[in-house]
């Protein structure tokens, strides 16, 4: 990759930041890769040990993906997870910072290892270091998805190394340096720190357990490898003082994000929560229903539990 258009790009995202007009005159470069909302400026030590992240939520389509892509938006769209971002808008107000990846999840998956790559996407031969052979990469949705969650594939040509190494660099890595920023700051005044990964999961995925009710809500803690045992069990009974139906590790134990960042013996504990899409979404028109207030309303009842919590009993792995 040519070291030249690497910091072309990222004097070009950084312009944008500043100006949301050059922004819509120049959308065949990318967005800034994040948006960040700190419970505290940033020369003031956070006031709880509160890191909420949304890897899935994006919902920006640069232009090279596009113009590659066989699909429309709107098919490629059903694949985010969608306003989950909006949905822990309060949180900041309520102590805990907040980070959402503003790319869409199909143009990088940043809950995901950054060379995750599936190299029947690729014209060229990736290096050994990125031919992943996870899972995820077996199922299309590696660091850059090959389908959407209905299966269909993404793209009308072969990608090339080059591109996906790009979009690693400007969306990928800074994602990550800035959410380990606010973890390490929030450790560094608390004493440890909490990281809510918060996804949503499509109906179908909920229903797909064979059990008479499917769970409104799974939180993923890595079969207890990633937290204290403590904290799923607030956010669990949190969810079902509410009225939600909970479940744990199935069929979402937590991803990429979880398992880097969760550390419960050096004080980082991290937890993947996953929503049903069915509470707040038209997931066929990805747009909010009615449900989506109420949901929202819930979570903000949620963060200020947390944030009122006993911090002490979280220093227990």
């Amino acid at each position: 990759m040519n070291p030249l258009t690497v910091r072309a790009a990222r004097r070009c995202m950084a312009a944008m930041n500043a100006s949301p007009t050059l922004a819509a005159e120049h959308p065949e470069v990318a967005p800034a890769a994040f948006d960040l909302r700190r419970a505290s400026p940033k020369d003031r030590p956070p006031p709880t040990p509160l890191v909420f992240a949304s890897p899935h939520s994006g919902r920006c389509y640069p232009q090279d993906m596009m113009a590659a892509a066989a699909l429309d938006a709107l098919a490629i769209r059903r694949s985010e997870d969608a306003f989950v971002d909006a949905l822990i808008a309060d949180a900041p107000d309520l102590g805990a910072s907040v980070i959402a990846a503003r790319l869409a999840r199909a143009y990088i998956d940043v809950n995901r290892e950054p060379f995750e790559l599936d190299a029947t996407m690729f014209a060229d031969e990736l290096p050994e270091f990125a031919r992943a052979r996870t899972a995820r990469v077996a199922a299309g949705l590696g660091a850059i998805a090959r389908v959407v969650s209905e299966g269909q594939e993404i793209y009308a040509r072969k990608l090339t190394f080059a591109e996906a190494s790009l979009r690693i660099e400007l969306a990928h890595r800074p994602y990550h340096a800035a959410l380990a920023d606010l973890i390490a700051e929030a450790k560094a005044e608390h004493g440890f720190a909490i990281l809510v990964d918060w996804h949503s999961m499509p109906a179908a995925a909920s229903r797909s357990q064979g059990v008479a009710r499917p769970a409104d809500v799974v939180l993923g803690d890595r079969f207890g490898a990633a937290c204290s045992h403590l904290l799923t069990a607030r956010l669990e009974r949190g969810f079902e003082e509410l009225g939600y139906r909970v479940a744990r590790n199935v069929p979402y134990a937590g991803g990429h994000t979880t398992a880097h960042y969760g550390r419960p013996e050096a004080g980082v504990h991290a937890l993947q929560v996953e929503i049903n899409r069915a509470l707040y979404l038209d997931e066929a028109q990805v747009a909010p229903t009615p449900g989506f207030e109420r949901l929202k309303g819930h979570l903000a009842r949620l963060t200020q539990s947390l944030a009122e919590a006993d911090w002490g009993a979280f220093r227990v792995a």
